[in-house]
């Protein structure tokens, strides 16, 4: 689960990690208020940050206004002027895609003088099944670019499982980026509350870019992006609602609520399969067969009626879709039982009328494979049967020929 810059940085304060002062606001005014109260408290630079679930915000640009969405603003006059070119507009990045995402907050941040710019990551290492802390002295900058190009200026800690960061591996990581005096304190300070704070709340991913040190020696955070692990959100719940569901697809949000784990993307044949791993299988048969995957939908161990039912209802709301393929291994589930679970819901009404000119493959494997082909080749529905994956991808793609 994302949340918004503004939730992220409460949250980190809450931790003592060290934030530029700053409002979210949803109105001119508003921006206004946050700026003249931070220039009675001494700021005399302001920075007005567009709220959306999506990086690159400093190079994307609004649709109608052509605005940034980061703005640095010298008065109060222009904060007003960046909050009203931001709220209603549309944002543009480089994640959003052409569609982009309506700005609905803002977030006015106090200005900070930035002597050096760096960047601080947490997440879980799969392959090493640690947490691991990255940093890097390439701050501002895409860190999978700096990945790409200078993989050696990325400095990696693991943590043991169980066990807190410990300071020696703050003080190396600090050390790493050059900092020194009583900024060096500070920075394994802010690295070891920052540890704190991911542990302590469940989340999978943490990312500071830029972590910015000031003349004067301060560390702050002046970006954060942070991400819960939604397994865990029922030891979170004080967090949960921070959730912007309108941040999120509409029709992804209405498959979590019968349990189905659905990703939109871009091509025209739906998926529906049981299992992640046979998931992604699935639609990279259906790329190497020359098709092109419209969705992820994993519909987990069962298959019943319901399953299958809510699984067509959702793929359906893309009218990209011009094929289904199911694929199915009955281990858990007998396939006999997922073939009639496929016809008796094809048979209602409210799905009947959407598949009419749909055509639907069906690939069951496992236990009652045969029986349950036969159930779907003896249905007089526009269902077709396959046995082989690669077989059933090349059915697809032909009738999309």
């Amino acid at each position: 689960m994302k949340i918004h810059e503004y939730q992220a940085k409460d949250i980190l304060e809450s931790y003592g990690v060290a934030v530029p002062a700053g409002v979210a606001t949803t109105s001119a005014d508003e921006a206004v208020a946050a700026a003249e109260k931070m220039k009675a408290d001494g700021s005399s630079l302001f920075v007005v940050k567009a709220q959306i679930h999506a990086g690159g915000r400093g190079k994307g640009r609004t649709k109608k206004n052509n605005a940034k969405g980061v703005i640095l603003c010298k008065s109060v006059e222009e904060v007003r002027k960046a909050a009203e070119s931001l709220l209603g507009d549309t944002l543009v990045t480089i994640q959003t895609g052409e569609a982009g995402q309506e700005i609905k907050t803002i977030y006015v941040t106090e200005g900070v003088d930035i002597d050096q710019e760096f960047y601080l990551g947490i997440l879980l290492d799969r392959a090493k099944s640690k947490n691991v802390i990255m940093v890097s002295t390439e701050g501002g900058v895409e860190i999978e670019k700096v990945a790409e190009e200078t993989p050696e200026k990325i400095i990696k800690e693991w943590v043991e499982p169980g066990m807190d960061l410990q300071h020696n591996q703050a003080r190396r990581l600090a050390f790493a980026l050059g900092f020194e005096g009583d900024a060096f304190k500070k920075a394994v300070k802010f690295i070891l509350a920052l540890y704190k704070c991911y542990e302590e709340t469940d989340a999978n991913m943490v990312e500071i870019n830029p972590l910015v040190r000031t003349p004067d020696g301060e560390v702050y955070a002046l970006d954060a992006k942070y991400a819960f692990d939604e397994n865990a959100m029922y030891r979170q719940k004080k967090y949960a609602e921070l959730r912007d569901l309108a941040e999120e697809d509409p029709t992804e949000i209405e498959a979590s609520k019968y349990d189905l784990n659905y990703i939109k993307l871009d091509g025209n044949v739906g998926c529906m399969v049981n299992g992640a791993g046979l998931a992604m299988a699935t639609m990279d048969i259906i790329k190497l067969s020359g098709g092109e995957p419209a969705n992820f939908l994993d519909v987990g161990g069962g298959a019943n009626v319901d399953t299958v039912k809510n699984g067509f209802r959702i793929i359906l709301e893309d009218k990209n879709v011009k094929a289904i393929l199911i694929n199915i291994f009955g281990g858990i589930v007998r396939c006999d039982r997922v073939a009639g679970g496929v016809i008796e819901a094809i048979k209602d009404p409210e799905i009947a009328k959407k598949v009419v000119n749909v055509p639907i493959i069906v690939r069951l494997q496992g236990t009652n494979a045969e029986e349950g082909k036969e159930i779907i080749d003896n249905s007089d529905l526009n269902v077709i049967s396959a046995v082989l994956l690669e077989d059933a991808a090349r059915e697809v793609t032909k009738l999309l020929a």
